[in-house]
């Protein structure tokens, strides 16, 4: 989960913004980090958590994008991330991306040593409402070249009718490039799920836990048949 937290160290002083604005969706996924940790426990699975926000530096982007430490989000500027000396953005990815990306590659590689095929599940939510267009999809699955695991969790899902289902929505997975997705699944050949879930509906620890449930009953067949 790349955008399990909004926290930002104290040193940096809420990089400018105020309280209420690091509760919103740019400083992190809303209500991602609890579907992830009942989801591990659903399917006996390792759950690897970020634990700093994305506006301290985006563990879902490559680190020389330019929305890797973003100037500003949503509209609003982030005066802590303005004309960053490079020696402060290595540090951040030092301090914070690499560590959390080191212990996802020493798990898969725990896994691989063990004979287990591993595959990975990236958990994010998105706004209900985006430059005034409310979103209609429940949840949205993404990817790139590699659907192995998308495509039968689309008809798992789907087997539900009031489900709304998004296929590379809200997001297009190509773009902008997702690093869990590119890095850890595609230069490694492992297939990945990736969900985008609507904030409104895990906002709350009763709806974490359903559509952790929903997740569940989706993934089982599907890892099922994947498995070795």
């Amino acid at each position: 989960c790349d955008h399990a937290s909004g926290h930002v160290p104290s040193e940096y002083s809420g990089l400018g913004l105020t309280p209420d604005q690091l509760t919103r969706h740019i400083a992190w996924d809303i209500g991602a980090a609890e579907v992830s940790r009942r989801l591990a426990g659903l399917l006996d699975a390792t759950a690897v958590l970020c634990g700093t926000s994305r506006l301290v530096i985006d563990c879902n982007r490559p680190f020389w994008a330019d929305s890797s430490i973003p100037p500003e989000s949503d509209g609003i500027p982030i005066p802590g991330n303005a004309d960053l000396h490079p020696s402060e953005k290595q540090r951040r990815i030092d301090h914070y991306f690499s560590p959390y990306h080191d212990e996802i590659s020493r798990r898969i590689r725990t896994m691989l040593v063990s004979g287990d095929g591993p595959a990975l599940i990236s958990i994010h939510s998105f706004t209900p409402v985006m430059d005034g267009f409310a979103r209609p999809w429940h949840i949205g699955m993404l990817w790139d070249q590699d659907q192995r695991l998308a495509a039968p969790t689309i008809q798992e899902l789907r087997r539900d009718p009031d489900l709304c289902v998004g296929e590379n929505k809200p997001y297009d997975g190509a773009n902008p490039p997702g690093y869990a997705l590119h890095t850890h699944a595609g230069d490694n050949g492992l297939p990945i799920a990736v969900f985008e879930i609507r904030q409104d509906l895990i906002d709350t620890d009763q709806g974490a836990e359903l559509w952790a449930l929903i997740l569940a009953k989706a993934l089982t067949p599907v890892l099922a048949a994947y498995g070795p």
